[in-house]
C-alpha cells in the first residue's frame, strides 16, 4: 500500500533510490541537486542500503565511474545539475554510446555565465542529442514515480540506454508536497534484479569495451543506438502502464489537460505545466476552449503521439525554459514543429522563450500565451513566431 509522505522533490528521489538500492552511485555535489545526494548518503550511512557510493573529486568523474561500474556489471546511478552535467558532457556522450543503463536525476539549472543556480532547462536540453531517454517531471510526486520506473526502461534487454529523470531546481527540488511512496518490497519487485548485459570483470566472456572505431563501424553503431530509441518508444508506454498498475499513477508521453476539445494549446514541460493548469481552469469558466499539453517525454520524441492530438487544433503555443541560440525558436518549439510539418489540418505554431535563470512565470504571464494565441487561432497569423515571456524590453 501507499504510504503519503512530505518530501521534497530531491528527497522523494532519493527515497525511490533508497528502494531501489543500486549497486553503485558515483556522485559530486553541485547546487540545486545536491540535497539529493545528502539523503541518499544518510541512507548509506545508516546501512539502510548496501550501495557503494563512490564521493569523486568532480562530475567527468562521477560520470566515468559510472560508465565503470555499469559495464562492470553493476546497477548505476547518479545526479547531477547545470555545470556539472555540461563537465560530464564527453562521458555522457560514451555512457550511452556504450549502451549503459545508467539512472542519472538530472536537477534543472541555468548554465554560466553569468553564474546562476537557478532553474532553466538549457542543461537537460544541451544534452537532448546525447542519445540518453528524457523524461520531465511536473512535481515531486512525478520525480518520484519516474525516477522509481527508470531502472525498468534502461534495462530493458532491446533498450540498454540511459535515463536522465529531469525535474526543475528549487522549484521541485526544494519544495516540500505530500508524495505517495510504494512499499520498499513494491519497487524492489517491480525493478527487479539486475541482469547485466557484459560484465568486465567476467574473464570466462571476454568483451571488447570502448574501441577505436573508424568509418568502418561507427555508422553501424549509431544506427543501432537510433534503432534502440525507436525500440524504447514502445518500450515507455508498457512500463507507463505496469507502473499504473502498482501504484495507480498514470502516465504517458505526454498528458492532456482539457485537450480532447480544446481549439487552443499550450504546450509545457516541468513545473510550469501546474500553473497553467490554473489558467485553462480560469478560461475555461469564461467558456474558451483552451487546453495543455504537459510533455513528460522529450527522448525519444513522440512524433507520432502528438500528431495526433495536435493536428486540427486552431492554434498552439510552445513555452521553451531554454533558448536555442542562433536557431529559430526553443529546442521544443523546433521539434514540434518539424513534427507537425507537411500534417493536414496542420495548427499555426507560435514559440515563447521564458523563465531564463529561474525568472518567475505567474499566472498573468500564461494568461497572456493564452490570449495571443488565441489572437492567432483568429487572424491566422503571429505576430511574431518566437517570443518572449517575462523578459525586460
Amino acid at each position: 500500500m501507499a504510504k503519503r509522505l512530505a518530501l521534497s522533490g530531491n528527497e522523494a528521489t532519493a527515497y525511490a533510490m533508497r528502494q531501489i538500492n543500486p549497486d553503485v552511485v558515483a556522485a559530486y555535489p553541485i547546487t540545486p541537486q545536491t540535497e539529493m545526494m545528502h539523503a541518499f548518503a544518510q541512507y548509506v550511512a545508516d546501512g539502510v542500503v548496501d550501495t557503494e557510493l563512490v564521493a569523486v573529486e568532480s562530475e567527468h568523474s562521477a560520470m566515468s565511474a559510472c560508465v565503470g561500474a555499469s559495464a562492470s556489471g553493476a546497477r548505476t546511478m547518479t545526479a547531477t545539475s547545470a555545470n556539472g552535467f555540461a563537465l560530464m558532457w564527453e562521458i555522457v556522450y560514451i555512457a550511452a554510446s556504450s549502451r549503459l543503463p545508467i539512472c542519472m536525476a538530472l536537477v534543472n539549472r541555468a548554465l554560466s555565465a553569468p553564474i546562476n543556480i537557478h532553474c532553466d532547462h538549457s542543461d537537460s536540453m544541451g544534452g537532448r542529442d546525447a542519445g540518453w531517454i528524457q523524461l520531465y517531471c511536473e512535481n515531486s510526486q512525478e520525480a518520484y514515480d519516474l525516477f522509481a520506473l527508470s531502472p525498468r526502461l534502461a534495462e530493458h534487454p532491446d533498450v540498454q540506454l540511459p535515463v536522465m529523470v529531469c525535474y526543475d531546481g528549487f522549484i521541485i527540488s526544494h519544495t516540500i508536497e505530500v508524495v505517495e511512496v510504494l512499499e520498499d518490497k513494491q519497487i524492489k519487485d517491480f525493478v527487479g534484479p539486475f541482469k547485466t548485459r557484459i560484465n568486465l570483470l567476467d574473464y570466462k566472456k571476454p568483451f571488447t569495451f570502448g574501441p577505436l572505431d573508424f568509418h568502418d563501424y561507427y555508422f553501424e553503431h549509431k544506427r543501432q543506438q537510433l534503432e534502440a530509441m525507436k525500440v524504447a518508444h514502445q518500450v515507455i508506454p508498457q512500463v507507463f502502464a505496469e507502473y499504473e498498475k502498482l501504484s495507480g499513477h498514470k502516465y504517458g508521453f505526454y498528458e492532456g489537460y482539457h485537450l480532447e476539445d480544446a481549439e487552443v494549446v499550450l504546450v509545457i514541460l516541468g513545473s510550469t505545466a501546474g500553473t497553467a493548469k490554473v489558467v485553462v481552469d480560469e478560461l475555461r469558466a469564461q467558456g474558451k476552449k483552451v487546453g495543455l499539453l504537459k510533455l513528460t517525454v522529450f527522448r525519444p520524441f513522440p512524433v507520432e503521439e502528438l500528431r495526433i492530438a495536435l493536428t486540427g487544433k486552431n492554434a498552439v503555443g510552445v513555452l521553451d525554459r531554454s533558448a536555442s541560440f542562433g536557431s529559430y525558436g526553443g529546442p521544443v518549439f523546433t521539434e514540434l514543429r518539424s513534427a507537425l510539418y507537411g500534417e493536414p489540418n496542420m495548427p499555426n505554431i507560435r514559440n515563447y522563450i521564458y523563465g531564463l535563470g529561474g525568472r518567475d512565470i505567474g499566472l498573468s504571464l500564461i494568461r497572456r500565451a493564452f490570449e495571443e494565441t488565441m489572437e492567432m487561432a483568429k487572424s491566422g497569423k503571429a505576430v511574431e513566431e518566437v517570443g518572449y515571456l517575462g523578459v525586460r524590453e
